[in-house]
């Protein structure tokens, strides 16, 4: 994807994101964001550290041998640093992911393989997940809605976002071509041989423990996210029921994914709140609030990290 074609569609991520706040209302979203206040949002930034180091948890289990925890935890936070602040597609955030944990000192070829792995996991995990959005989904519109619309939207997203978990679990070797080819592009120190990735790769399928471990914690990921969501919630004044939020949460998230070539789901993920939302009883203004609350988490913990990262490199180029 062209820098042209991200800009572009970051501007018209940003233009939707600004129609939806204007068409909901201004002030009742400034209103309920503001009712979290600065104690109320360092709470849930520090919870959201908690979510960051259940997927490193899990990046670290599909990884014999491969270091502490701490520095896979660090490595998604950049990486999920880079994908959520920065104009980038995916691909840009797993290439700086990889340099992160790289440069505490884990084989390029182990860095590559096990986050195929722990992207496979974490895939499969999502899919558990989604389905039980969408068993909520339908529980909350059974016999209410006419024809069914919305039911039939939700399920062709997840149609599509399961052929992309699909599609990702039977070509990941293109993807690591792609992602080679990118990382000596921009990052040449971390460029890694294709047939040692591949060779580690199978090394850690042999463990079915590994695989296993990893697929529960991204699971519980998952789950600790859609908690996040309701006691954002709760820190703003609006009681909902947790299983409703989480509900949400897993549908947001697949939309998300299927979006994935919008930096940062921009304008996509204030849309699925503004659609799913209020068919769960969660008020438009609030559900908007949570999203934009969600985004200036992504600065308060990617910006800091990415700078930190970025210092790192350049003591390196220094050096």
């Amino acid at each position: 994807m062209t820098r042209a074609v991200i800009l572009l569609l970051t501007l018209v991520g940003l233009a939707a994101t600004a129609w939806i706040v204007h068409d909901v209302g201004v002030g009742p979203v400034l209103t309920a964001i503001a009712r979290i206040g600065w104690g109320g949002f360092a709470l849930y930034t520090a919870y959201s550290l908690v979510v960051l180091a259940l997927l490193g948890a899990a990046w670290r289990a599909v990884a014999p041998g491969g270091g502490p925890v701490v520095a896979y935890a660090w490595a998604r936070t950049v990486r999920e640093g880079a994908t959520d602040v920065l104009p980038f597609a995916q691909i840009g955030g797993l290439v700086v992911g990889g340099r992160a944990l790289a440069a505490r000192g884990v084989a390029n070829d182990l860095v590559y393989a096990s986050m195929i792995a722990d992207m496979t996991t974490e895939m499969g995990s999502q899919a558990v997940f989604t389905l039980f959005g969408v068993a909520a989904l339908v529980m909350a519109l059974g016999g209410v809605f006419d024809g069914g619309g919305t039911l039939r939207l939700v399920l062709g997203g997840t149609a599509l976002a399961t052929a992309l978990w699909v599609g990702f679990a039977v070509f990941h070797r293109a993807l690591l071509r792609l992602a080679a080819r990118l990382a000596a592009r921009v990052l040449p120190a971390s460029a890694a041989s294709l047939d040692a990735v591949m060779a580690r790769l199978a090394a850690i399928y042999r463990r079915p423990g590994g695989i296993a471990l990893s697929f529960g914690l991204n699971l519980a990921a998952w789950l600790a996210s859609g908690i996040g969501a309701w006691f954002a919630l709760r820190l703003i004044g609006t009681r909902a029921s947790p299983v409703s939020v989480v509900a949400i949460e897993a549908l947001i998230f697949a939309v998300r994914s299927v979006a994935f070539v919008v930096p940062g789901a921009l304008g996509v993920q204030e849309g699925a709140y503004l659609l799913l939302a209020p068919l769960f009883g969660l008020p438009p203004d609030c559900a908007v609030a949570l999203s934009l609350l969600k985004r200036a988490r992504d600065l308060a913990i990617g910006v800091p990290a990415l700078v930190i990262w970025q210092a790192s490199e350049g003591r390196k180029l220094l050096a």
